[in-house]
């Protein structure tokens, strides 16, 4: 009896798929790169004789397990029409190519159950060049009633049995992507988010390892859900010894009803493996995101320095000290100035005036016109901050439309941060929020947006009392989209209270995300690398802020915080008129150097690592590893009397580089024996130090000895 397979190819990594007769494919393989000619040979069932006491069909995990007909896992769809249709089975696959080419391989599988009358379009998309897997789902109602749908994988992927232990980030506003390391046994592993936005508390994504794992190699895979509201994965162990894991949107009861003839679909489910350990997932990640941005005019500029006034001036805003403000950042090197929340109607404090979306008569009585023009003609791009899905009940819009407001009838208006949220599925909403904020972008020339939404939703109710999370989603995303569509130089950065919407899905829309409410630069370290492990550093906020820290207390030097920023997208947020003259001298310096280096700052790989002695490293470079930036921070004591070297293994061991530090303009390093070394002098020259590759790779580059809190930059270029 012949077996049919699809197999799909990318640089590093196959899917293989089995595609018995009357049922949906089952998973084969997903995994490191196979040979073109390379099939399992035989059908599943051929190579697994039935165990005692189960029925007498055997049921391997296919690309959507389906509830009540035999499979006992965790299915991909949950789904009835008023208690009947409870069980599917898909009896038929319908297989069309998409795309098979040096590009990558994409495929539908179109599932059909005509006892329940639904057809399930799962499309997987193997991407050449990221070795990235994309699935998405989308489910037809074919009957002639309505369907209740519970649940909907984006994707259910295979895992193999060897995987020891799932990375996922938990966390909260001002302390983002706490990592969590849970070992993977025979218990069920699962996360949910029900906040309504993709949250500080539950990433949507998460990291497979197996055994012997490092930054750099071991088999690893990744997967994330592109989507900005609640959500739900699972890793379930099968009774084969393999692992099944599952991503999708989590529906409230209610969202997923289609009626007869609708179709639901989900977000996509954006999954990649490496053998290169946990950089080489990063840089797949990277690779995809970067195809999936949508600048203005087709291509990425230089990320231009960026200062936002929150905490210079909260929301005592006013033009006279604001001007003040943009001179005194003009000339430390700031291209781009944010003003963020208290310009608009009525905004003195946070508890009014959300909705108002015009200029406040008694602080800007001329409107904003005076101020973007000084920005301007001091050389810097102009960005404003708005939170459109927001309402504060005290405002004009809410006195005029209390019920545009996510409600639940006689429940209460719960209210965060005295606010509430905006139904921006009503068109009449959405369409007052596009005419205020594109009437300020068509009478000014406003380049950039930060978007905010600082509350989870709840109640989200709609109009018609039924659940309006998702809804609210993709009205954000629309409304993005068409504001966009008016006004397509405009860049909007995706902010919620810091690091609650950071994710693909709205990076189909936006342009840069605000990693963080904190800015302490100790604790940036670690919210930051968090961040690497799936999105590439030029979206990434990172801003030197202030000292000592408005969310922890703690102080760090300007250096420290400069150094911490520097390989993201660097901002500062702090009132610069207030620096003393060597902090803003220091200030300038960092500036300089961060765009002297941004080209390879924010382009081609990122590695990250940890060296001996507490020390956490970054790697910046191009895919050869010719010309490479690397930053080694210090956060704590040193506690060995040498510091030990810092093994670089990507590096070309049959090439040599040229090893030079870099320090901004104006540094004095500090002398003296317990401090320098001739090395470090040497180093520190325009003509630096050429070392072979093989040695940097294996014995390490030398570290000096440095105090807790610093920093050691330095360019390595192939010679």
């Amino acid at each position: 009896m012949t077996t049919d397979f699809l197999i799909l190819h990318s640089r590093r990594s196959s899917v293989v798929l089995e595609c018995p007769p009357d049922e949906a494919p089952l998973w084969r393989y997903w995994g490191p790169r196979l040979p073109d000619s390379a099939t399992p040979g035989t059908a599943l069932r051929d190579t697994r004789p039935l165990p005692s006491f189960m029925l007498d069909f055997d049921q391997p995990l296919t690309v959507a397990p389906t509830f009540g007909v035999g499979w006992f896992g965790q299915s991909a769809l949950l789904a009835h029409r008023d208690g009947q249709d409870f069980a599917q089975a898909f009896t038929r696959c319908d297989v069309e190519w998409l795309q098979q080419d040096a590009a990558g391989s994409a495929l539908c599988l179109h599932l059909h159950d005509d006892v329940a009358r639904l057809r399930l379009d799962l499309t997987l998309r193997l991407d050449a060049a990221s070795d990235v897997l994309v699935l998405q789902s989308v489910l037809h109602n074919l009957g002639d009633a309505p369907l209740d749908v519970q649940w909907l994988a984006a994707g259910t992927l295979q895992l193999p049995g060897h995987c020891d232990s799932v990375r996922s980030y938990a966390g909260q506003h001002v302390h983002e992507f706490m990592l969590q390391v849970d070992p993977l046994t025979r218990s069920l592993w699962r996360k949910e988010s029900r906040r309504g936005r993709t949250s500080h508390d539950c990433f949507p994504g998460a990291v497979v390892t197996t055994p012997g794992t490092t930054d750099d190699t071991g088999l690893v895979f990744g997967a994330h859900l592109a989507w900005s509201g609640n959500h739900q994965q699972t890793v379930e162990w099968l009774h084969d010894g393999l692992y099944q894991w599952q991503m999708g949107e989590w529906l409230a009861p209610g969202e997923g009803r289609l009626l007869p003839g609708q179709a639901l679909h989900s977000p996509e489910l954006v999954a990649t493996c490496s053998t290169a350990g946990l950089n080489g997932l990063a840089a797949n990640f990277h690779t995809e995101l970067r195809r999936r941005l949508n600048w203005p005019g087709g291509a990425m500029k230089p990320r231009p320095v960026h200062l936002n006034t929150w905490e210079g001036f909260y929301f005592d805003v006013h033009p006279g000290p604001v001007q003040e403000l943009a001179t005194a950042a003009a000339a430390v090197g700031i291209e781009r100035f944010v003003l963020d929340d208290g310009w608009f109607h009525g905004r003195h404090h946070d508890r009014a005036a959300l909705g108002d979306w015009w200029p406040d008569e008694t602080k800007f009585p001329n409107g904003l016109g005076a101020l973007i023009a000084h920005v301007n003609a001091l050389g810097m791009e102009f960005g404003l901050w708005v939170e459109p899905e927001m309402v504060n009940p005290d405002s004009d819009l809410f006195r005029a439309h209390p019920e545009w407001a996510l409600q639940i009838a006689g429940r209460p208006l719960l209210t965060a941060r005295n606010q509430l949220v905006l139904d921006i599925a009503r068109p009449e909403a959405s369409d007052y929020l596009f005419e205020k904020i594109a009437a300020l972008l068509a009478a000014h020339p406003i380049g950039y947006l930060k978007w905010d939404l600082n509350r989870d939703l709840a109640p989200a109710g709609l109009a018609n009392g039924t659940a309006g999370y998702r809804a609210q989603i993709h009205a954000a995303y629309a409304l993005m989209d068409r504001l966009r569509a008016a006004h397509p130089n405009v860049e909007i950065e995706s902010c919620s209270g810091g690091g609650g919407r950071i994710d693909f899905g709205v990076l189909r829309h936006t342009h840069r995300v605000w990693t963080s409410d904190c800015i302490d630069a100790l604790s940036r370290v670690d919210i930051q690398r968090g961040f690497l492990q799936f999105f590439p550093p030029e979206i990434m906020g990172a801003h030197v802020g202030t000292a000592p820290s408005h969310t922890t207390g703690r102080t760090q030097s300007m250096a420290f915080r400069a150094a911490v920023a520097l390989p993201g997208h660097l901002g500062v947020e702090l009132d610069v008129r207030q620096l003393n003259d060597a902090d803003t001298a220091e200030l300038r310096g960092w500036i300089d150097v961060y765009k002297q280096l941004r080209d390879r700052l924010h382009h081609g790989r990122v590695w990250l690592g940890e060296g001996g002695d507490g020390l956490r490293w970054q790697l910046h470079g191009d895919e050869a590893a010719s010309d490479l930036v690397l930053l080694v921070l210090r956060p704590l004591p040193s506690s060995h009397r040498y510091t030990p070297t810092l093994r670089l293994p990507m590096l070309d061991p049959a090439a040599r580089y040229r090893v030079r530090e870099v320090l901004p303009a104006g540094t004095v390093r500090p002398t003296g024996r317990h401090h320098t070394a001739p090395f470090f002098d040497a180093i520190n020259t325009p003509e630096g130090l050429v070392l072979d590759g093989a040695w940097l790779a294996h014995a390490g580059l030398p570290m000096p000895r440095t105090q807790a809190e610093t920093a050691f930059l330095v360019r390595l270029e192939r010679v």
